[in-house]
């Protein structure tokens, strides 16, 4: 006998199809090339390689920022950081409403969604109030009878201050000699120690992923648990955390897909996945393979799951790096795993430290002072002088460590100008704050966020990004391009005009006069900006007394936050008064490493 069709019909709702739990674990600091799944012969890393055997691996994945907030921030939105206004890390800026985590979308799907343990995810709001459970105990086996989970483990074992002075200093596994170098490090005994326990800590992070999945085998639930493997950046050694080289941003992200759920996904056991994806699209992929619609604002491609979309022909992904702690610096890149260009915004900075807080590896000391005592040379000497130069594009097949830029090539001229381009387009499209410098977020948003400043036309996005790439190519034929922005009403083309002059330096030696008014703007980001391009200009003395005038009345901690930058810079923090840090240790105040600046 037949079924009728109108009980068929009554019937589907009690026939849907079950939801697949969701395991995410995350490492610290670990670029894809530590694991010997990734090609590390030198590896032991057991059990992450039996998992991409069982599952696949991603060989082109990134995380858009090389650091963990930053990160943490667009990952769990879906969303460039930039867009968001989180760029800067340890920040903690207010986002729009409509930028919600995904756990409030799985959660409203029925999903129990807990975090053990780490937040961290740089906007305002208080980060534990996402999770049905956030602590150092929250776990899945805790959940309602029935309900799928959502489970996020977050393994600290690889990150950087596992190779802190605080830590066991002697490698257990490889002799420091044994190591592989790889070219763009200097051979210093205190690099190859660090190589050699980080390999230890690489191993003890593995182990810890081997008890998470032995834990889901034994409750039961490997055959209905979609799994996925992931480190929250690159790193560990100089030139990695914070770098948006290869070495900074290429991640290790590996999916294993019980047999129940293969049509969600299009790949094969064991395959090597080669198109390229990165943290904003983890997002929507986590509500495709969930089953849950995929909200507009999300600007990632799910690249699994029921609404899975195919990348386009020219997929590449957008990288970016702001403000790592105290330190200022603004660069943008794209990689599709084949070529890799980045654009330094601040050409005239010099492109090491990024932040002070790694030098508590004896690794990073013994590099700067090779470089002080003259020890270094080529790439290594240049890592910690002003680049000179605004762009590095990369062939990553033929130089995968990244040591040769090609952006002076002729014989390149064409892709450097294609990817330039396309820099530039997707910067303009994600409306990227970044345009816009800290030290001003606080005057152009009093009763908003520097996202909706930026997106309700706070700015001419594709005028100030253009000039942003005018500024930092250290062009002359530019100069009558920043007179014009010198004068602007708007503050924010002030700034770049501003900049413009001072990564001229001598060559615009005759315009310093004009700079001179802008000592006295009503913006402090604009004078000191102004100062700091004045030195730069030649006018030493006159710059350095009016940015040493402007400690005392300065308080909002991103300005003074960037008056310190550049006075450390332009070596003047000597200059200052006994009681210059009035005011830094306000409490609650956003940046307590000011500390660090005395």
């Amino acid at each position: 006998m037949k079924t009728p069709l109108l009980l068929l019909v009554l019937a589907f709702p009690l026939i849907a199809r079950e939801k697949p739990n969701i395991l995410f674990i995350t490492s610290e600091d670990n670029a894809s090339h530590w694991l010997g799944c990734y090609g590390n012969k030198q590896a032991r890393t057991p059990r992450l390689d039996a998992l991409a055997n069982e599952g696949f691996l991603f060989e082109h994945a990134y995380s858009n920022a090389p650091v963990c907030a930053v990160a943490r921030a667009t990952i769990l939105t879906g969303v460039y950081a930039p867009t968001l206004g989180t760029q800067h890390m340890r920040s903690r800026h207010a986002i729009p409403r409509i930028y919600r985590p995904n756990v409030e979308y799985l959660r409203a799907n029925g999903y129990y969604c807990t975090n053990r343990s780490k937040t961290d995810y740089n906007f305002k709001g208080d980060d534990h109030s996402y999770w049905d459970a956030s602590s150092g105990s929250a776990h899945y086996r805790n959940r309602p009878d029935g309900a799928p989970f959502y489970a996020v483990f977050n393994i600290g074992e690889s990150h950087e201050s596992s190779l802190f002075d605080d830590k066991p200093a002697e490698p257990q596994r490889m002799k420091p000699e044994q190591i592989d170098l790889p070219p763009y490090l200097p051979d210093l005994p205190e690099i190859r120690k660090d190589m050699a326990r980080y390999h230890d800590r690489v191993t003890a992070m593995d182990a810890q992923v081997g008890r998470i999945l032995d834990e889901l085998e034994k409750a039961g639930l490997a055959d209905r648990t979609i799994v996925l493997y992931c480190s929250d950046h690159g790193g560990v050694l100089p030139r990695g955390k914070r770098y948006l080289e290869e070495t900074g941003v290429k991640v290790p992200l590996i999916v294993r897909v019980p047999a129940k759920f293969q049509d969600l996904s299009p790949f094969k056991s064991g395959q090597r996945v080669t198109e390229p994806v990165s943290f904003v699209d983890l997002s929507p992929t986590l509500l495709s393979l969930a089953g849950v619609e995929i909200p507009a604002q999300m600007q990632g491609r799910p690249f699994l799951g029921s609404k899975r979309v195919e990348p386009a022909a020219d997929e590449m992904e957008f990288l970016f790096a702001d403000r790592f702690d105290e330190l200022y610096g603004m660069r943008r890149g794209l990689s599709d795993g084949k070529w890799k260009y980045i654009r330094n915004f601040n050409p005239d900075f010099p492109t090491a430290p990024y932040s002070f807080y790694q030098f508590g590896q004896p690794g990073w000391r013994a590099y700067r002072v090779a470089w002080e005592n003259g020890g270094l040379t080529g790439m290594h000497k240049a890592l910690w002088e002003a680049p000179g130069s605004a762009e590095q594009l990369y062939d990553l097949t033929a130089d995968p460590w990244e040591t040769h830029n090609l952006a002076a090539d002729p014989a390149h001229a064409v892709k450097l100008a294609a990817l330039r381009a396309k820099l530039k387009a997707t910067m303009e499209g994600t409306r990227d704050t970044g345009l816009v410098p800290e030290s001003l977020f606080h005057d152009l948003t009093r009763d908003t966020t520097i996202a909706e400043f930026v997106q309700g036309g706070g700015i001419d996005i594709r005028e100030i990004t253009g000039l942003a790439f005018a500024a930092s190519e250290g062009d002359a034929a530019q100069l009558p391009r920043f007179r014009r922005a010198l004068a602007s009403e708007d503050v924010v083309e002030r700034y770049w005009g501003i900049v413009g002059l001072r990564v001229l330096g001598g060559k615009a030696a005759a315009e310093a006069g004009s700079l001179i008014p802008l000592l006295k703007d009503p913006h402090a980001a604009i004078r000191i900006t102004a100062g700091e391009a004045l030195f730069a200009l030649g006018r030493r003395e006159t710059a350095a007394k009016a940015l040493v005038a402007e400690v005392p009345g300065l308080s909002e901690p991103a300005s003074l936050l960037h008056l310190l930058n550049i006075l450390r810079r332009l070596d003047l923090l000597g200059e200052l008064p006994g009681d210059w840090a009035r005011g830094k240790k306000k409490k609650g105040g956003d940046y307590p490493f000011i500390e660090r600046f005395r």
